[in-house]
């Protein structure tokens, strides 16, 4: 899998900054079939960085309806990357 194709987008919330800020973990919406090994490494690639670990979380769509009719937003995969202290990504 392309690494371009693996990682969609940074998740850019509060949360999200503050852990940067403080932890040094950024949070991205991934491609559903990535695994951690392929996410690590397009990471590295694409921002020049050097990953200490991942940890992912499958997120279920959420229930809406509009008008009678009633379905779901699709589901996603959300991985949570922290990096080695001294290095960082800039977002902006």
């Amino acid at each position: 899998m392309d690494d371009f194709k693996v990682i969609i987008r940074p998740l850019v919330t509060e949360q999200g900054m503050h852990f940067a800020n403080v932890r040094s973990a950024y949070s991205f919406e991934v491609n559903k079939k990535a695994n951690k090994t392929q996410i690590k490494n397009a990471i590295e690639k694409i921002y020049s960085v050097k990953v200490d670990k991942v940890r992912t979380a499958n997120r279920k769509g959420k229930p809406r309806r509009k008008g009678r009719a009633i379905g779901t937003t699709s589901s996603w995969k959300k991985a949570v990357v922290y990096l080695d202290p001294e290095c960082h990504i800039d977002l902006f």
